[in-house]
């Protein structure tokens, strides 16, 4: 379903066909007319995650009044907790989004205390068939960001079906805005695959697998990391010396979850001249999820490039 374009070697301070790619997508869902046909009162939705609000604005656009819970980068989505806005959010929206597999547990709360046979609620792990005790950084696979547009294009059209041609309109934009994101991820899966590579915690495992990069770094070790506790011994050990020794080319470094442990892990690829890609949970403010992805794309084909050094 993808097209294929020119491959992207532009010089720098260029506009590569890539960036022309995704501007010319998201340009074409700016372009619909958001206010064609808009009912008196918009939509009220609530996302868990703000990477799934900004999905529903661009295929609603301001037909659609969005509250985004999980939305600061700077802040580790893990700590937040319930409050009377958000549960205010809940209770008046008609749509809500949430990640699941245990990510987000917080919305069941809120949806169960103020039940409406109205509301519609999609779990994007239901609509990815993901099991519990899977990776729920669900946004880093490629495969399911068309999964949850076609859901949420289909279930506002049930809710306000006057606007229904103009949702696939968006969703067809939406569609095609999404192709530069699957030849960058081509692209470096044709020079990189089978890279090793270390990584603090799998955020970003689905998309290093899409790439076919191998994570070398004890699993034991990034689940800890992810739960907030402490590793166990023996996989700091093997995760250093596999930094100590030049294992790995890059370490993908969660920004959101810093600790002594990972503070250390960073150091240690500093000084053996390891490049250092950071990656974030939560959809930076003032971008698209399009762009937000191409940037960690482009960040690590640098890291990887011959002869790059920390």
């Amino acid at each position: 379903m993808f097209l294929a374009l020119p491959r992207c070697s532009m010089p720098a301070r260029r506009v590569s066909p890539c960036a022309a790619g995704v501007v010319l997508g998201l340009l074409l869902l700016a372009a619909a007319p958001a206010s064609r046909g808009a009912p008196p009162f918009r939509i009220g939705v609530v996302a868990a995650e703000n990477v799934w609000g900004d999905i529903v604005e661009q295929l609603a656009g301001d037909r659609v009044a969005i509250t985004s819970i999980l939305s600061n980068p700077a802040v580790d989505p893990h700590e937040y907790e319930t409050n009377a806005r958000d549960a205010a959010a809940v209770a008046r929206a008609r749509l809500v989004i949430a990640n699941g597999l245990g990510y987000d547990t917080f919305i069941d709360r809120l949806v169960a205390a103020s039940p409406n046979p109205a509301r519609r609620l999609i779990v994007v792990a239901h609509l990815t068939a993901r099991r519990p005790g899977d990776n729920p950084h669900l946004w880093y696979d490629p495969t399911t960001m068309p999964r949850v547009a076609q859901a949420l294009a289909e279930a506002l059209a049930q809710l306000d079906p006057g606007g229904a041609p103009f949702y696939r309109e968006r969703y067809r934009a939406f569609q095609a805005s999404l192709r530069p994101v699957a030849r960058a991820i081509a692209a470096l899966r044709a020079q990189y695959a089978g890279v090793p590579v270390a990584a603090t915690e799998p955020v970003f495992n689905y998309m290093a697998e899409a790439i076919g990069l191998a994570v070398r770094t004890p699993v034991a070790f990034q689940k800890a990391i992810e739960a907030g506790v402490d590793p166990p011994a023996a996989a700091v050990a093997q995760m250093e010396d596999q930094l100590r020794l030049r294992q790995v080319r890059v370490l993908v470094y969660n920004t959101q979850t810093v600790s002594p442990v990972t503070a250390r892990a960073r150091g240690l690829a500093a000084r053996a001249g390891i490049p250092v890609v950071g990656v974030s949970e939560t959809e930076p403010p003032g971008t698209t999820y399009q762009r937000w992805m191409l940037e960690q794309l482009r960040a690590l084909r640098r890291a990887l490039e011959p002869g790059r050094r920390g």
